[in-house]
């Protein structure tokens, strides 16, 4: 099955064009079903069976997966053998009539706008290195990317001049960004090459010994800032999240929003739409006399 398993990827890949990201995450789910049939006995996809799936969804749970990884690996399971049927491996689908779990989506977690300001002030300017942590969360805030996107930008994929960034794996989005992501990216790329760049490279962000900046290495410089400021929990999508609520509690229209974040189902980028509903109920209840 594991050459099966190669041969989705590369369909994926070549034909799909999905990103690099999202081919890992079905190799490792499904990494993870040919090792469970393994040890049910079963090596060839056409032995799956209905109720081997189901086993298999039961180990899920009670390996104490929450139900939006559950219900990833059974998309991932699906995808897999609806591709088997497609090119003849298997004659039917067991998968068909296997449910996944019912998923509550929870607004997304936000910092409020105090908060975001004092991160973005933390770093030293001073400093090379609070230079270049300055132009990084300042540009995270103004374009709401995602950090795997943000350590993958190369110097080409910023126009300065013209403020914006193009990027993107497979579909390209191009995004805006202000006056004073501008002013910190300028500082940044006025210092990058003699402060870090010692071998020639196209990324943007580099790290002290001018390799490209790890996501690891990325979210160690934001943990510190964080800490730093009195925000106990923090993860990289915060700052993402922000954006893109500060953005449609100031006006911003939800189809722009998701233009910019990425997001192929508007019903993703409307979770901020319940950020705004709740803190609207907040500011009528302190505010309205009657409330």
């Amino acid at each position: 099955m594991k050459q099966q398993i190669d041969e989705f990827s590369r369909y994926l890949q070549n034909v799909k064009q999905a990103s690099v990201n999202t081919i890992r995450a079905y190799e490792n789910d499904l990494s993870r079903l040919e090792s469970f049939l393994s040890l049910q006995g079963i090596e060839s996809a056409s032995r799956i069976t209905e109720t081997t799936l189901n086993s298999y969804v039961l180990s899920l749970e009670k390996d104490g997966l929450s139900p939006a990884s559950v219900s990833r690996h059974i998309a991932s399971m699906k995808a897999f053998l609806l591709y088997l049927l497609k090119n003849g491996s298997i004659a039917g689908d067991p998968s068909e009539r296997i449910k996944a779990p019912k998923v509550i989506k929870k607004p997304p977690q936000v910092l409020d706008e105090n908060k975001i300001l004092a991160l973005l002030n933390q770093p030293d300017i001073s400093t090379s290195k609070g230079i270049r942590d300055k132009a990084m969360l300042e540009l995270l805030y103004a374009t709401g990317i995602k950090v795997s996107e943000i350590i993958n930008l190369r110097l080409s994929d910023i126009n300065l001049s013209g403020k914006y960034i193009t990027c993107g794996d497979r579909h390209e989005r191009s995004i805006p960004f202000g006056s004073l992501a501008q002013s910190s990216l300028k500082a940044y790329l006025e210092i990058r090459d003699n402060a870090f760049d010692k071998r020639g490279s196209s990324y943007l962000f580099l790290n002290n010994q001018g390799e490209q900046l790890s996501r690891q290495g990325f979210w160690k410089i934001l943990k510190g800032y964080a800490k730093a400021v009195g925000i106990d929990e923090i993860n990289p999508n915060m700052i993402r999240h922000s954006f893109a609520s500060h953005m449609i509690d100031n006006g911003a229209d939800i189809g722009i929003v998701q233009k910019f974040l990425g997001h192929t189902d508007i019903s993703t980028t409307q979770l901020y739409l319940s950020h705004n509903y709740q803190n609207s109920r907040e500011v009528y209840a302190n505010t309205h006399p009657r409330a």
